[in-house]
């Protein structure tokens, strides 16, 4: 500018014409020089008084240093108001200086708050600021930072010693980051070594400092620091390297500790004691001189050896795992895939633990004696609050460290003899009374022929009794009554998801369900006919510590009360006098229903008090046959629900509604088949059939000594419509029968024997003998086989 102003002040020297001949190259015309000085005075750049101001012998604005100062202040400040607001957008809302979780994890917690699993970098064990003692607090602060109290997130009096200290030592002995730059780097920022993080860091630190005491900073920041071998907090730390609770530790230990911030790798205890030992010796020396010790503590802690007692980090455990996976794979139905991706999330689940444990060992117990005599290798059983549909215990298989596969909520198996349960309901509530009957005799229907497994025939039976012994043929003739369309209706609104098809084979459950929605479904029998969807998270919680989502599954209406009691009724008798006598427990009514599917390849037991409904299956995954019945899985149900019931106050179902005048709910549908073969039970079959009724056995002298010698328990002997063991061969649902009739004009019939539902020996109940309870006159149960005599004990 002073040269500009300079060319303009000058006067030519010599004045031509504008020709251009001769003179100074820079000389210009003088009208061009006095519009151009009126164009600068417009502009505040050229004085418009420039010959006063030479008169008065002033300076102009544009030549004072103090303008220039000033400009540079000025813009100075603008510049780094700018660049505060620069950060501030890149930086974390309000809200969220509250968080308390690192990024990237994921804390799943059973209903008492126990931790189930943790992925990402997560601490185990958050500790409450009062519940760390107090000499481990005023190690930290002594070690990382001394004036943690005075300062206000950033301490410039902390980084000038620092880089002082630094330099006599000539090495990195002594940070200048405050412990709230720490927990902000923690929390929101990247481990990058630059000048932008650090700026951000500054910032954060000072907002942070504004939203928290500096009882919460300091609480947040002892839970969240990472101190080494996996150790995330002092509560992991002392527990990975001295196997102690933080309140355990001495004053050595908790130097020791608190010395491993700055650089875990390089003071771990375990990795590097010299180093450590010399880092825990500062640690005590800056207590002694912050007054935080005495010097004779100090003597004390710096002979104190340094001895560890590793453990591996309790983050790294998993409890449930077939649970927790379930519970991983259920998450992105509650929270987007946003949030699940920026982590920081506890799960509160409904797990109830100690139910939890006697589940395991119930179905661990079983595959160790029941299966390794009746040949099925894997058990899933699941336990679910039917008046609200909180899962309370899993169990997806033997071994979740072998096999991954959740066979609660991922196998889709036939559900034999349990669907009969759907099938009977449509008919209670379309009207039917349990008392009325049908003909159990030889039935052909459009080609299909249902075979009870005893391969014997009763005559006629009501609905509460064939029930109650399982019989086939007549479960088909209830769903021929009633229809497909209704019963499959219901079956859903009661809680089966699983696609199910209209075929006489439903009714003894030909299509596959899983576990989790068959025990759900029998929940509404348990709840007057109520269904609420089975969950196993009950709230969400972000990093701040919000509740993002929680549990508000309503319950919905799927069977009017009196039929669910009157189902109830029937069912109860099922465990009282049929194949579920296992499952009886000695101080409160039980309600349920055994199933077995073709080749007894799937073993089921669904049974229910008011309060919980359990779900029991056995068999194989390669869906190889078993040798075993649903009275062992029955047996199981028992082995949980004896001690998950323990405290719980007994409570009974509700009293068998009035049978007279009740009007159907639900609209039968009957079905119209094109063709259907009633024949009636031979003399042959009948004096078979009764000799089962009067005896408490279907087969007698060479028949039942050849069953005794392949069967492994007693199960047999106890129902009143006992069944003999099912014959290996195949019984597909769609197989032909070239001798299922004496006539030579009926085509080939598909034949469908499923059930075995009996229940096994191990608790024989005399007061509930199901002969005694069916009317049959009862007989002394035979001898045990040699190889019930050569069993286990349980």
């Amino acid at each position: 500018m002073g040269k500009l102003t300079s060319w303009f002040k000058r006067k030519p020297t010599n004045s031509l014409s504008h020709s251009g001949q001769g003179g100074t190259n820079d000389s210009l015309p003088p009208a061009y020089l006095a519009q151009t000085r009126q164009l600068l005075s417009k502009m505040k750049i050229f004085p418009s008084k420039m010959k006063s101001n030479q008169a008065t012998g002033r300076k102009p604005l544009y030549r004072r240093i103090w303008f220039w100062a000033g400009l540079s202040v000025g813009g100075g400040i603008v510049a780094l108001l700018y660049g505060v607001s620069l950060i501030d957008r890149t930086l974390p809302d309000q809200a969220q200086l509250n968080a308390v979780l690192r990024e990237q994890t994921l804390t799943i917690k059973a209903a008492d708050d126990t931790i189930l699993q943790q992925q990402g970098e997560a601490t185990r064990e958050q500790l409450k600021l009062e519940q760390i003692p107090d000499n481990l607090k005023k190690a930290f602060i002594a070690s990382e930072d001394r004036r943690f109290r005075q300062h206000n997130g950033v301490d410039p009096q902390g980084i000038v010693r620092a880089g002082l200290n630094n330099l006599r030592s000539q090495g990195v002995v002594e940070g200048g980051s405050t412990i709230t730059q720490q927990l902000t780097r923690i929390l929101f920022l990247k481990q990058e070594q630059t000048i932008w993080r650090k700026l951000k860091e500054v910032r954060l630190a000072q907002k942070m400092e504004q939203e928290l005491t500096k009882d919460q900073i300091l609480e947040r920041y002892l839970n969240l620091v990472y101190l080494g071998s996996g150790a995330y907090g002092v509560a992991d730390a002392a527990w990975v390297y001295f196997s102690k609770s933080p309140d355990q530790l001495s004053l050595a230990e908790m130097a020791t500790i608190a010395g491993l911030a700055p650089a875990p790798s390089l003071y771990a205890p375990d990795k590097n004691p010299v180093a450590a030992k010399r880092r825990r010796d500062l640690v005590l020396q800056r207590m002694q001189e912050d007054g935080v010790i005495t010097p004779e503590q100090r003597q004390a802690a710096l002979q104190e050896p340094l001895t560890l007692k590793s453990s591996l980090p309790k983050r790294m455990q998993v409890e449930s795992p077939y649970f927790t996976s379930y519970i991983q794979k259920e998450l992105p139905k509650y929270v987007s895939a946003d949030v699940l991706k920026s982590g920081g999330l506890v799960v509160e689940t409904t797990l109830n633990p100690t139910w939890q444990k006697v589940a395991d060992e119930a179905v661990a117990k079983t595959l160790r004696n029941q299966g390794r005599w009746e040949n099925f290798k894997q058990a899933a059983m699941v336990a679910i609050d039917p008046r609200n549909g909180e899962i309370k215990a899993m169990v997806g298989g033997k071994d979740f460290g072998k096999n991954q596969f959740n066979r609660v909520t991922q196998a889709q198996r036939q559900p034999g003899s349990t669907f009969k349960g759907f099938v009977y309901a449509t008919a209670i509530a379309s009207g039917k009374s349990p008392y009325d009957s049908y003909e159990d005799a030889p039935f052909v229907v459009d080609g299909y022929e249902p075979k009870n497994y005893s391969e014997n025939f009763h005559g006629s039976m009501n609905m509460r009794d064939a029930l109650t012994r399982s019989v086939n043929i007549i479960a088909v003739k209830v769903l021929i009554d009633v229809g497909f369309t209704p019963t499959i209706k219901l079956a859903h609104d009661m809680g089966i998801k699983s696609e199910l098809k209209p075929t006489y084979s439903l009714a003894l459950g030909s299509n596959e369900v899983n576990l989790l929605e068959l025990t759900s479904a029998y929940g509404s029998f348990a709840t007057l006919g109520l269904h609420t969807e089975p969950h196993g998270i009950s709230r969400i919680i972000n990093r701040q510590g919000k509740v993002i989502w929680s549990a508000n599954f309503k319950s919905k209406r799927a069977l009017d009360a009196d039929s669910a009691a009157i189902m109830t009724w029937m069912l109860r008798n099922v465990v009282e006098a049929g194949t579920g006598g296992a499952a009886q427990l000695d101080n409160r009514p039980v309600a349920g229903k055994t199933g077995t599917s073709d080749d007894a390849r799937d073993l089921w037991f669904i049974g229910y008090i008011p309060q919980m409904v359990t779900g029991v299956w056995l068999g194989n995954d390669d869906n190889r046959p078993t040798d075993g019945s649903s009275g062992s899985a029955a047996y199981t149900w028992h082995e949980f629900m004896e001690k998950a019931a323990e405290g719980m106050p007994v409570e009974k179902f509700p009293k068998r509604p009035k049978l007279e005048g009740r009007k159907g709910t639900i609209k039968a549908q009957s079905i119209k088949p094109k063709q259907m073969l009633n024949r009636s039970i031979s003399s042959d079959d009948d004096s078979e059939g009764e000799n089962s009724r009067n005896s408490n056995s279907e087969d007698s002298g060479s028949s039942k000594r050849r069953r005794s010698r392949r069967s492994y328990s007693q199960e047999e002997q106890q129902s009143g419509d006992s069944t003999p063991r099912r014959r290996r061969r195949d019984r597909s649902e769609e197989s032909s029968s070239s001798n299922s009739s004496s006539e030579s004009s009926t085509p080939r019939r598909r034949t469908r024997r499923v059930e075995s539902d009996s229940p096994p020996p191990r608790r024989t109940r005399p007061e509930s003998s199901p002969a005694n309870s069916s009317g049959s006159s009862g007989s002394s149960s035979p001898q045990p086989s040699w190889r019930d005599r050569l069993r286990p004990p349980h």
